[in-house]
């Protein structure tokens, strides 16, 4: 068998982290969240995003994304706020129940990390970090 592509090998692990996220926050009472929410919801900024920031953030269309927070809306995780820069627009926000989980997945996060830091060395840890961070600046327009 030939050696995995690069994108496989990026995935693999990204799965990992992930299912290990979605399986904490099930335990803290959070087993309402799907991937596709959680993937807009990770890119909400800290003082809250613009649907149509969110959308092209997660690389879906505003008519998904705003399925998507009316989701997470219903269940408690995001509010939609006033823009204070623009008073036609809103902003999506984490409510009490997201910032309530967010403690919960940055917990495991930095378990995961630690263990492939433990596995990789942190000299490759850090190499790691480094290139994904530096192909990031070429893949991911909204840093």
């Amino acid at each position: 068998m030939a050696d995995p592509n690069i994108g496989l090998l990026l995935y693999l692990p990204h799965r990992e982290l992930e299912d290990r996220v979605f399986a904490a926050l099930a335990r803290a009472g959070f087993d309402d969240v799907t991937p596709a929410q959680a993937r807009l919801f990770q890119r909400i900024g800290p003082d809250g995003s613009r649907l149509a920031e969110l959308a092209e953030a997660a690389r879906v269309t505003r008519q998904t994304a705003g399925f998507l927070v009316d989701q997470l809306e219903r269940a408690g995780y995001v509010e939609r706020t006033p823009d204070p820069t623009d008073a036609r627009a809103r902003l999506v926000r984490f409510a009490e129940r997201g910032r309530a989980a967010l403690p919960v997945a940055e917990a495991v996060i930095a378990e995961v990390e630690a263990e492939w830091a433990a596995h990789l060395g942190q000299r490759r840890m850090a190499a790691l970090r480094d290139a994904l961070a530096r192909l990031r600046e070429i893949t991911d327009p909204h840093l």
